[in-house]
C-alpha cells in the first residue's frame, strides 16, 4: 500500500476548526437551528462528488446528543464516528484515520456526555460486580480502566469523573500511539482534543 500525505483542508486550520465548533455550541445553546445554506439543495448537489469535512467526531450513540445540532453544523461538515461510550475499536480507529489520512480533517474531536449510560455501566461493572448480556459486556470493556483510573481520586460523582476520564485515555491514545496520526499532529495539519457536553445547559467542555 503506498502512503501519501493527504491533502491540507482548503478552508481552514486546526484551530480555526476548533473555533466554529464552539461558536457552533454557542449557537445552539442560544436556540439557532444550523444555517439553512449548509443543508439546501445547492449544498446536497457541491457535495455529490466529493466531501471535505473540517472535523473527525468520535461520540456517543446517544440519542441526546447528535453533533450537528450541538455544533450547529450541516452537511458535509463533520465525519462522525459513533457508538455507546465513545469507544474507539478497531472499525472506529479505521473511520478516524481515514477521516485524516483520505479526508484531510485538520481536527478530531471525542466527545462525552452526561451521565452516559455506557459509562454508568462500566461504574456498576467496577463498583457492583454487575454483569451484561450479548455483546454489551464487551462493549463496555474498554471503559473499565477509565473507572478505576477515576476512582483512586474517590469515589465521590464517579459517573462524570469516569466520563472525562474515558475521553481523556481516548485522546491520549490517539495523540501518542496511532502512527497515522503523530505525524500530522508533527506538522501542525492536526489537532486532538476531548470534551464533554452537558445534557441540562447544552454547553459542550472542551479539553484543550
Amino acid at each position: 500500500m503506498t502512503s501519501h500525505a493527504p491533502p491540507s483542508h482548503p478552508l481552514m486550520t486546526p484551530d480555526q476548526a476548533l473555533s466554529i465548533l464552539k461558536e457552533g455550541n454557542r449557537s445552539f445553546i442560544g436556540g439557532n437551528a444550523v444555517r439553512p445554506h449548509q443543508t439546501g439543495h445547492e449544498r446536497r448537489t457541491m457535495l455529490a462528488t466529493e466531501q471535505r469535512p473540517f472535523c473527525v467526531l468520535v461520540g456517543c450513540s446517544d440519542s441526546r446528543v447528535s453533533p450537528e445540532h450541538l455544533f450547529g453544523r450541516g452537511l458535509g461538515e463533520l465525519f462522525i464516528v459513533r457508538n455507546a461510550g465513545n469507544v474507539v475499536d478497531l472499525a472506529a480507529m479505521g473511520s478516524i484515520e481515514y477521516g485524516v489520512a483520505v479526508l484531510g480533517a485538520p481536527l478530531i474531536v471525542v466527545l462525552g456526555h452526561e451521565r452516559c449510560g455506557a459509562v454508568q455501566a462500566a461504574v456498576d461493572v467496577v463498583e457492583n460486580d454487575a454483569t451484561y448480556p450479548g455483546s454489551i459486556g464487551q462493549m463496555i470493556e474498554p471503559i473499565i480502566p477509565a473507572v478505576l483510573r477515576a476512582r483512586r481520586d474517590g469515589t465521590d460523582d464517579l459517573l462524570d469523573r469516569s466520563v472525562r476520564m474515558n475521553v481523556m485515555r481516548i485522546v491520549e491514545r490517539l495523540r501518542t500511539t496511532e502512527q497515522m496520526l503523530i505525524e500530522p499532529q508533527r506538522a501542525g495539519r492536526l489537532k486532538i482534543v476531548g470534551a464533554r457536553y452537558d445534557l441540562d445547559d447544552g454547553t459542550v467542555e472542551f479539553f484543550e
